[in-house]
């Protein structure tokens, strides 16, 4: 899948060059994983924002290709690569790129997009903490050692077992997509018996028989924090300026259009994602959830990266929101 999808991208960036005549790229990129977090992009794809606001400055002809992949591995290689442009990802991801690429192309982000809680679901009787799971549990994440969930398992472990014991429980994890997690829990599929997932996937767990909430990365973070975030590199924002002003305010209007109608959006979100096991009311509770929210506002951020630094994940934290987002976003004073 993994492949596959690489060369996709690779094959959707060849033509995305740019020639003396015009100076910003003619077809982008976007790179987005599954699940109601994503809505924003869905509203942006249905409705041809990114093309509306291009051909309001000028842009006439932008073409946007939405890519979903399972993990963060391709959407970071894609974006230090520049096959992708913008992708959809979790906030290590995002700090892991800002480290690594300070020196060179300069991964930050464009702006928050969804703050939610991350759910740790078990369905082994005996894990009531963190503390309970052993060496017969296996625990999905999107991808481990790097997702947003296998960070904040780190981050869980560090509090329960001491800051040096952060990776005890990464030799459980295993990699799976949300949607190969929930079908890994509901059947037990390779020993899997647990999973750090998201809504919707996380509702459909819980009507699983003994399945139960173990923590939430709230807990492990002490409020909320964003869980996705839309990044590209410093090098494809100063050549495409045009281009990342109409993504950004695409952005804006999407979240603007799914918090002034959530039930509207919810059926926008079934459509596209083909979801079949919700319904518009159950979506539409989701994301009216008082902990659940649509903002371009960062939230802990800074927080998560400390902690990355902390245990050498990262070279250096950031000093500041600033340092890890463009200006839009670094000036909405998040953390």
């Amino acid at each position: 899948m993994r492949r596959f999808t690489s060369l996709v991208i690779a094959a959707v960036a060849a033509l995305s060059v740019t020639t003396g005549a015009r100076a910003e790229v003619s077809e982008l990129v976007v790179a987005q994983q599954y699940g109601v977090s994503f809505l924003p992009l869905m509203v942006m794809e249905r409705e041809k924002l990114v093309e509306k606001n291009a051909k309001a400055a000028g842009l006439s002809d932008l073409k946007v290709n939405w890519a979903k992949v399972a993990g963060p591995s391709v959407m970071n290689d894609g974006l230090i690569s520049n096959t992708i442009h913008f992708a959809a990802q979790g906030a290590p991801s995002l700090i892991t790129l800002w480290d690594k690429t300070r020196n060179n192309v300069g991964i930050k982000g464009v702006a928050a997009m969804t703050t939610y809680p991350l759910y740790l679901v078990s369905r082994n009787p005996d894990v009531k903490t963190i503390k309970d799971f052993t060496s017969k549990d296996k625990i999905a994440v999107p991808s481990v050692k790097i997702s947003t969930q296998a960070i904040m398992l780190q981050i869980a472990a560090a509090a329960a077992f001491g800051e040096k014991e952060y990776t005890k429980l990464d030799p459980l994890t295993i990699s799976l997509a949300h949607p190969d997690g929930l079908l890994a829990l509901t059947n037990n599929t390779a020993g899997v018996n647990a999973h750090y997932t998201s809504s919707p996937f996380y509702e459909q767990e819980m009507k699983l028989p003994g399945a139960h909430l173990v923590t939430t990365n709230y807990e492990a973070l002490g409020g909320p924090a964003t869980a996705v975030v839309l990044s590209t590199s410093t090098k494809f924002r100063d050549a495409n300026p045009k281009v990342y002003r109409a993504f950004y305010d695409a952005l804006s209007e999407a979240i603007n259009i799914i918090n002034k109608d959530k039930r509207k959006a919810a059926q926008l979100y079934l459509d596209v994602a083909k979801d079949t096991k919700n319904s518009v009311d159950d979506i539409y509770k989701m994301i009216s959830d008082k902990d659940y929210e649509y903002t371009l506002k960062p939230a802990k951020v800074v927080k998560t990266a400390e902690f990355m630094a902390k245990v050498g994940t990262i070279k250096q934290a950031p000093k500041s929101v600033e340092d890890l987002f463009f200006p839009e976003a670094a000036g909405l004073k998040g953390d």
